[in-house]
Order: structure tokens, then C-alpha cells, then sequence
């Protein structure tokens, strides 16, 4: 049996993105066009499921791209949203709004290259974020027992999610891919003999996305 289910929708394309630009809170501008079309995709793919087995909740994070992500699931489904400013994701400090290019050029690699270590002027670090983002995510996750919960999340809130429910040590050097729109699942099963263990249903499922034009390549 489900008992719990967590949903995370990677916000669509956002301008910070096709621009290459480090999207912090005072850079981001929203989704481009193909990432609405991206949401909305993702949406009306949930939609199908809400009809059959209804989600409870969407949470997204402060930043532009995340609201707007959300609201069109929030709206898709006739379900509340919540906005929870500790998902914003990562703090990039003095690099926000800069090209990544220069960015991972100058901290000799991207976030993940030197996870102890600030990749700017006050960032986070790698493994700080995580262990941020895993509290917040636990003690959601305590409080939503028995719901289905919609994220409309930064890649890095669905890395912290299989981190923690992996139980994937901090630091390590493996990842994930996370495309925009992409919608991963995480189920919660208890058996018949009350053991309970959570399950990856899915990760970085694009099928709902296979009409719309591609993302250019950076």
C-alpha cells in the first residue's frame, strides 16, 4: 500500500537558463514560452492522475520561475499552493545573475567540483545546501504523511530528495540529471507486515514533453 507520495515537477525553462546566466533571486526573470509550453505539458499530464487519485498540495519555492511553474499546476488541478521561501534552492551570493561559464571557470568547477567549498562570494556550499534542503525536506515530509504532494522544485530540490531517501552520503561525488518539467515520483509502501520502505517510481520522466521542440544546447 502508498501510504505517501511526493511529486517534484523541475520548473520549465526560465530566461536565467537559455541565457546561461546564474538564476538567483535577482536575476530571474520567469519561464520563456517553451517553458510555459513545458509546464503545461507537465500539468495537464497530472491532471490525468489528479482525476483518478487527487493530490492535496502543491509547494514551490520564492523564485520567479518556481511560482510560475507552480501556479499553472496549482491552477491545472484546482488544488492550493504553497510558497515555503526555504526552497529556494542554492544561494549563489555574489555570482547571481553572472554567465556560468565564467563562474565554474573561476571556482575551478560547478558547485558539485569542491563541495565543501564556496563556489562565490557568499555562496553556499555544495554539501551546506544539502544538508539545508534534507532538514526542510524531512520535516515537510513528516508533516504531509498520508498526502500527495506536488513540488514545483529546483533540480536541487529533487537531488536533495533522493539523497535523502537514498540515504546517499553527503559529498558524494555521483548526481543526477534533471531536465526542465521533468517530473520525478517518490512512493511510500507499507506491506502487509507493517514494514515500510520509500520507493523511486520515477526519475526525470520527459514523455510528456516528446512534441514540443528541444532545448537548444549550450
Amino acid at each position: 500500500m502508498i501510504t505517501t507520495e511526493l511529486v517534484f515537477v523541475r520548473h520549465g525553462q526560465a530566461q536565467c537558463n537559455a541565457d546561461g546566466l546564474v538564476g538567483g533571486p535577482r536575476t530571474c526573470t520567469g519561464l520563456t514560452n517553451l517553458g510555459y509550453a513545458q509546464v503545461e505539458q507537465a500539468a495537464r499530464r497530472l491532471t490525468t492522475e489528479h482525476r483518478k487519485q487527487p493530490f492535496d498540495l502543491v509547494y514551490t519555492g520564492p523564485r520567479i520561475r518556481l511560482l510560475q511553474t507552480g501556479e499553472i499546476i496549482s491552477q491545472a488541478l484546482q488544488i492550493p499552493m504553497s510558497t515555503d521561501d526555504r526552497l529556494d534552492g542554492p544561494v549563489h551570493g555574489d555570482v547571481d545573475g553572472k554567465p556560468w561559464t565564467a563562474v565554474k571557470t573561476a571556482a575551478d568547477g560547478g558547485p558539485h567540483a569542491h563541495p565543501d567549498k564556496p563556489w562565490a562570494a557568499g555562496s553556499d556550499t555544495w554539501n551546506g545546501y544539502l544538508e539545508r534542503a534534507s532538514t526542510l525536506l524531512r520535516e515537510l515530509i513528516d508533516q504531509h504523511k498520508g498526502q500527495r504532494i506536488v513540488f514545483a522544485a529546483h533540480g536541487e530540490t529533487v537531488i536533495t530528495a533522493h539523497t535523502l531517501l537514498l540515504g546517499i552520503p553527503i559529498g558524494s561525488p555521483a548526481g543526477f540529471t534533471v531536465n526542465h518539467a521533468s517530473i520525478t515520483r517518490w512512493q511510500h509502501h507499507r506491506n502487509r507486515l507493517n514494514q515500510t520502505r520509500w520507493m523511486l517510481d520515477r526519475h526525470n520522466d520527459t514523455e510528456h514533453l516528446v512534441l514540443l521542440a528541444p532545448e537548444a544546447s549550450s
